[in-house]
């Protein structure tokens, strides 16, 4: 494949992907972020992992990116990273579908 599109779907409810910069620091802010606008530790009426859920909702679960000339087009900074909202890790599974010439 060298031209086209890669579309990248997390097929779980409290999964996430977002494109931003993959340094310590920023996702360090963004779990603050998370924490500050949705706790974890608030009265909601879903008591196991409302939290997670409401969080995801912030964040969709796919991405499609530009394939260019056989390579993913991302720029200076950009990453493809997996938000996971959930109150244990899980094994995850993530599926990319490639069209294109």
């Amino acid at each position: 494949m060298r031209n086209g599109l890669a579309h990248v779907f997390a097929p779980r409810a409290t999964g996430s992907l977002v494109l931003t910069e993959n340094e310590h620091g920023l996702l360090e802010d963004i779990r603050a972020f998370l924490e500050t606008l949705i706790p974890r530790n608030s009265p909601y009426a879903h008591q196991l992992n409302a939290h997670s859920h409401l969080r995801s909702l912030l964040f969709p679960p796919d991405k499609t990116l530009p394939l260019v000339d056989g390579v993913v087009e991302l720029r200076n900074w950009q990453s493809l990273i997996f938000v996971e909202t959930d109150v244990d890790p899980r094994k995850r599974t993530l599926i990319v579908q490639v069209i294109g010439q």
